[in-house]
């Protein structure tokens, strides 16, 4: 495990995958790895060659993934085939979907925004999972505030928690810090 470098690079909308990978990365270095996190928005990744793990994030919203984690996809596709990898997600929408008992809706989109995402890359990810996410009323357009509007009754009663005024988190912490857990006995 020493000297074992980690790679975590994600693209982030409402901050929900920034901090999500912050504490994926806090947890791997408490088991012993040197964790390198890069927010793909901020800082150009040049090399991967270095690392025996990438784990790469992404914020979800309309069923997007962020165009700097897509295009980190793309640009170091043939060295991540190489590799092992496991990604993540972060979406608000599956905690109402949790709440509302859609969970056909889930296995879709965890096909969707997972499985698809890694067959298109010719990716074997070690691990791949979505995590709940941030709705942040004051940084989102007027057309997708009115689209969730019509699901705000629900926030939380599905476990949302109102962190500051208009934004709502729907992250499982627990859930987070096991998966981390888990990569680090795979790698």
């Amino acid at each position: 495990m020493e000297n074992t470098k980690i790679l975590i690079a994600y693209g982030t909308r409402y901050g929900a995958t920034k901090s999500t990978s912050e504490e994926i990365s806090k947890v791997l270095q408490g088991e012993g790895f040197e964790v390198n996190t890069v927010n793909l928005k901020e800082e150009k990744v040049k090399n991967i060659s270095q690392f025996e793990l990438v784990i790469v994030g992404s914020g979800m919203k309309m069923g997007m993934w962020t165009s700097k984690a897509k295009a980190f996809l793309s640009k170091f596709n043939s060295e991540l085939k190489k590799k092992k990898v496991a990604i993540f997600v972060s979406s608000g929408g599956r905690a109402l979907m949790e709440y509302k008992g859609e969970h056909d809706e889930i296995i879709e989109i965890n096909r969707k925004y997972l499985e698809n995402k890694a067959s298109k890359y010719d990716l074997n990810p070690i691990s791949m999972t979505m995590f709940g996410g941030i709705w942040d009323y004051n940084q989102m357009g007027k057309i997708y505030r009115k689209i969730l509007d019509a699901e705000k009754e629900n926030f939380i009663p599905a476990g949302f928690k109102e962190t500051a005024p208009g934004v709502y988190d729907s992250r499982n912490w627990d859930e987070i810090r096991k998966w981390a857990k888990e990569l680090a006995n795979k790698v």
